[in-house]
C-alpha cells in the first residue's frame, strides 16, 4: 500500500497507479492532481476531501479527475465535511478498505 495527505496524496496516486506490481491499495487523503505517470495494473484506489477544502478545493482537484479514476479503478471516494484535514474516521474505513 502507498498512502499520503495533501501534496503525499497526490504523489501516492502517481506512484500507486504507476507501480502497481509494488502496491495493491492506493490511499490519498485530499489530493491536488493525479501525477502524469504511464497507469499499470488495477490498484484499489481509496480517496478522500473535505468538502470545504480551502486548501486545495474540492472541486477543483478530486472532483475533477475522481470521475476518470471510477472508470478504471475499484474506487472508494469519500467527501466529507470538513475543510483540509483527515478525521480519524476517516483513517479507519481507508485502512478498512485495505483487507
Amino acid at each position: 500500500m502507498v498512502a499520503g495527505f495533501f501534496d503525499g496524496a497526490s504523489f501516492a496516486l502517481g506512484l500507486g497507479l504507476g507501480n502497481c506490481e509494488l502496491f495493491g491499495h492506493v490511499l490519498a487523503f485530499s489530493p491536488g492532481f493525479v501525477a502524469g505517470t504511464e497507469r499499470r495494473g488495477t490498484p484499489k484506489v481509496f480517496v478522500s476531501h473535505g468538502t470545504d477544502n480551502q486548501v486545495l478545493p474540492i472541486d477543483r482537484c478530486s472532483r475533477r479527475f475522481v470521475p476518470a479514476l471510477e472508470l478504471d479503478y475499484a474506487m472508494d471516494y469519500r467527501e466529507l465535511a470538513g475543510g483540509h484535514t483527515l478525521p480519524p474516521e476517516i483513517v479507519i474505513a481507508a485502512l478498512g478498505s485495505v483487507q
